[in-house]
């Protein structure tokens, strides 16, 4: 079973779903709303397209979610020992829903995984969609909890294969596969050798796995797909924050030698200088030279497609515009441990990053950090921004993890 091509159908699951009563713990929700929704209990976490609304579950093992255009979600984890493998969880899944379906097990960062597709009968009708059976974290030498995903709907409803693989690639078993590609992505790209690549302009090299632009590309494509649909819905503003998130986490770790190569090649450049020789000062030295750099790339968008740039492909080919480079900023500088975000506006049709660091410049208020801001696409100093695009109340601020 392959998912080179993003465009599969969906597989659904019904019967499997247990509808209780709302009750209060079940998930934990970060400040601010639209945000991945996390289980105290078994430490996983996911974050579903917005429009998925919870629709039932136990308060601990058992989870239902439903969207507004007739998408379902449902995750089951099962205590260690119920199930030898993941096999045999996804085996006796797909025999309860008498579905016809494909099984490809695999590994995830370490973890047994399978993923199937699923198509069922019922009263309720023809479904189809995708299945999940992975491991949870605990010790390697420890028998560890299994989790079912199942992203479904009625098989007639277009588009939604999407939203479903979307859905599964939003989950991370564990808090350390958070800032990892999703299990979709690993499982269509699993790792193959690392490259060697230029880093333009910067007379530096670093390593990418030869999957990585494809890999990332597809992300992109895929989650731009499931944006669109948001474009005259009220949950627009949620939406945009998630299509970042998700392209956020599925680089971040792709890009882990690109920013240690860039932060070294910038820091070389600059060795000696009084600048370097305290945090502070550091800090804002190495972003208005990520900056400088950044601003050099080639400008460029890509309308017949998603209109993003992917981020490996923006950083070892120096191209991009606005939202593109203004996520590749902050990632890079994410590495290394100095906060960074972005913000995007509708209005003015653009995207500038955001900044934590001391200095002067302009800065915008969110999630309680005044930040300063930085324009990627004009060779203008860190912290200067166009008087006609200065409006804070046209910006929409989106923090990364």
């Amino acid at each position: 079973m392959k998912l080179r091509s993003w465009n599969v159908l969906v597989h659904p699951l019904g019967e499997f779903t247990a509808i209780l009563i709302l009750l209060l713990g079940i998930f934990l929700v970060s400040p601010g709303g639209a945000e991945p929704l996390v289980s105290p209990t078994w430490g996983f976490r996911f974050d579903p397209p917005e429009g998925y609304a919870y629709s039932g579950g136990d308060n601990k093992n058992r989870f239902s979610f439903a969207s507004d255009q007739g998408g379902l979600l449902d995750l089951v984890v099962y205590e260690p020992g119920r199930y030898d493998s993941v096999e045999a969880l996804a085996s006796d899944v797909i025999k309860r829903l008498h579905s016809t379906s494909e099984t490809s097990p695999y590994t995830y960062h370490g973890k047994k995984a399978a993923l199937f597709t699923l198509r069922f009968t019922n009263t309720a009708g023809t479904f189809s969609g995708w299945g999940l059976a992975v491991e949870l974290g605990a010790p390697p030498d420890q028998k560890r909890p299994l989790l079912v995903m199942l992203a479904y709907g009625p098989e007639d409803l277009a588009g939604l294969d999407q939203f479903n693989l979307s859905a599964i690639d939003s989950l991370s078993p564990s808090d350390e596969d958070r800032l990892s590609p999703g299990p979709v992505a690993v499982f269509s790209y699993p790792p193959t050798k690392r490259v060697s690549v230029d880093l333009p302009g910067l007379g530096a090299r670093a390593t990418i796995d030869a999957e990585d632009k494809q890999a990332a590309k597809a992300t992109v494509d895929r989650e731009f797909a499931v944006l669109t649909y948001y474009t005259a819905s009220p949950l627009w503003k949620e939406a945009w924050t998630r299509f970042y998130r998700a392209i956020y986490r599925d680089s971040y770790d792709r890009l882990s030698d690109v920013a240690f190569e860039t932060e070294r090649s910038l820091t070389m450049k600059a060795q000696g200088t009084e600048a370097y020789t305290q945090k502070g000062p550091y800090q804002r030295t190495l972003a208005e030279s990520l900056l400088s750099w950044i601003q050099g790339f080639t400008y460029e968008r890509n309308l017949m497609g998603s209109d993003f740039i992917d981020l490996v492909t923006a950083a070892t080919e120096g191209r991009g515009d606005c939202d593109s480079r203004a996520l590749l900023f902050a990632t890079l500088l994410q590495h290394s441990d100095i906060s960074a975000a972005i913000m995007v506006s509708r209005d003015y049709g653009h995207a500038m990053a955001l900044v934590q660091v001391d200095g002067a410049g302009a800065r915008f208020d969110w999630g309680n950090k005044k930040w300063v801001v930085a324009e990627t696409t004009a060779k203008v100093p860190l912290g200067l921004i166009a008087k006609d695009v200065s409006d804070p109340n046209k910006w929409l601020g989106i923090l990364l993890p």
